[in-house]
């Protein structure tokens, strides 16, 4: 076997495991799967799977890397779809909604995993904390860019409108969230069109 197959063959086995991963600690939880059922389903050995990941840990945070990455994508392509500020923000609006209305949604990947890795020095704690000052630094500088007034609160109320968006989303109906969280968005949109508004809105500063 070449060297070049034999990455072939290891790079498969990996996807293959955090694919399998991904779809059994989104669907029921962390710390309720075990590795030996992972190697089950993954049809690898035990052996195959600490050739790749050291521990169930770096598993995890192979996970939300890869959820990390996939969110990227789409607020990229949401900022791409548009040259108006304005609408750059509805389309990233967009792409929670669709997410709170496909098949087998379960609310946010990176909340679930904070209530179940509580301590703010664990590493995958971290890896949420740092995911989600990316995105509140994204959506804090696309609101910049359609006033002239800060946007730090803005930003933040975008963020607590999507949290509760996403943990309602998988209890109630996900298009009436998905519709009440959208007119929440239009209404912080609105209020950077208008100061006086903006200023009456401002909320004391939250860590995200």
């Amino acid at each position: 076997m070449s060297r070049s197959r034999e990455g072939g063959v290891v790079s498969e086995a990996r996807t293959r495991l955090l694919n399998t991963a991904t779809q059994i600690f989104y669907a029921e939880g962390i710390h309720s799967v075990g590795i030996d059922r992972i190697v089950a389903e993954a049809q690898v050995t035990r052996a195959t799977l600490y050739r790749h990941f050291a521990s169930k840990d770096d598993l995890i945070l192979a996970y939300l890397g890869q959820a990390d990455q996939g969110i990227r994508e789409r607020v990229a392509a949401a900022q791409a779809s548009s040259p108006s500020p304005y609408d750059q923000v509805r389309a990233v609006a967009r792409t929670i909604t669709d997410g709170i209305q496909s098949p087998g949604f379960r609310g946010c990947a990176f909340l679930n995993a904070a209530a179940e890795y509580s301590d703010p020095a664990h590493p995958i704690h971290q890896a949420v904390l740092a995911h989600r000052q990316w995105f509140l630094t994204t959506v804090t500088d696309l609101l910049a860019q359609s006033s002239e007034t800060t946007a730090e609160a803005a930003g933040r109320h975008f963020v607590m409108l999507r949290d509760g968006a996403m943990a309602a989303g998988c209890l109630f109906d996900p298009k009436l969230i998905s519709d009440t969280f959208l007119h929440g968005v239009e209404g912080i949109l609105k209020a950077r069109t208008i100061p006086e508004l903006s200023q009456r809105t401002t909320t004391p500063a939250l860590q995200p």
